[in-house]
């Protein structure tokens, strides 16, 4: 599991936009996190995720600031969620997380992504199946036996935990995510370098020669589109 994670987030690190577009992204995020529950991190425990995952990708205060106050004031922008899968090159399997005011344009602009990328979106739920939505959290250590004891002893169904090279993986299911991580916090020595939610692929898909040139244009259009937040694929690139 944890190799197919880290492929996954390898090959979003390639493509990663402009420090302006990552921006944008989080303060979008932020503002309609804090719109719907709150501009206090303290009441709404994903907007304090949120803020700490922005600041750990270095994002600038102000930005963050800037976002809650926005969703303090009346009005705004109403943005609502979507969600496209469907499959790439190679016959890899795509799940594109959007946050959107206007449906159509971001479907039109996810749409041409697939197109121009020989690539097809399918029905809702034709890949998500194949994906586990879970909490991750990685750290330098190498006693997992005592991490998983820690975790169970809190009653965290934990659904994997991994040690390779020095480093800590653990993962369960999304909603226990705040569970999961106040028992980390207070371990000696654990200093989380991962926190996040994400879809992580049961399996993977080989792609290799012109495939793999398709594939990571396809990821950096994706990227270029103003209402796309995240992309989870299960590629893994074998030349």
């Amino acid at each position: 599991m944890g190799r197919a994670y880290q492929n996954k987030k390898d090959s979003m690190a390639k493509t990663a936009g402009a420090k302006t577009k990552v921006y944008s992204k989080y303060g979008k995020e932020i503002y309609v996190c804090a719109k719907n529950g709150g501009i206090d991190p303290d009441g709404n425990l994903s907007l304090r995720r949120l803020i700490e995952r922005a600041k750990k990708d270095q994002v600038p205060a102000h930005v963050i600031e800037r976002a809650i106050e926005k969703a303090q004031g009346s009005g705004g922008e109403d943005y609502s969620t979507a969600r496209y899968e469907g499959f790439g090159p190679g016959g890899c399997m795509i799940i594109v997380d959007c946050l959107t005011d206007n449906n159509n344009r971001t479907f039109s602009d996810v749409r041409v992504c697939f197109t121009k990328a020989n690539s097809k979106i399918g029905a809702q739920g034709s890949v998500a199946h194949l994906f586990d939505h879970l909490a991750i959290f990685a750290f330098d250590g190498d006693d997992d036996e005592a991490v998983l004891e820690a975790l169970l002893m809190e009653d965290i169904d934990v659904t994997d935990v991994e040690n390779e090279g020095g480093k800590i993986t653990v993962f369960t299911p999304h909603t226990e995510f705040f569970k999961a991580k106040t028992v980390l916090d207070s371990l000696d020595g654990v200093k989380l370098d991962v926190e996040e939610i994400a879809f992580v692929p049961q399996n993977t898909t080989p792609i290799s020669g012109d495939d793999v040139e398709v594939f990571e244009r396809f990821l950096a259009m994706l990227e270029d589109c103003d209402d796309v937040q995240e992309v989870y694929h299960n590629a893994e690139i074998t030349q």
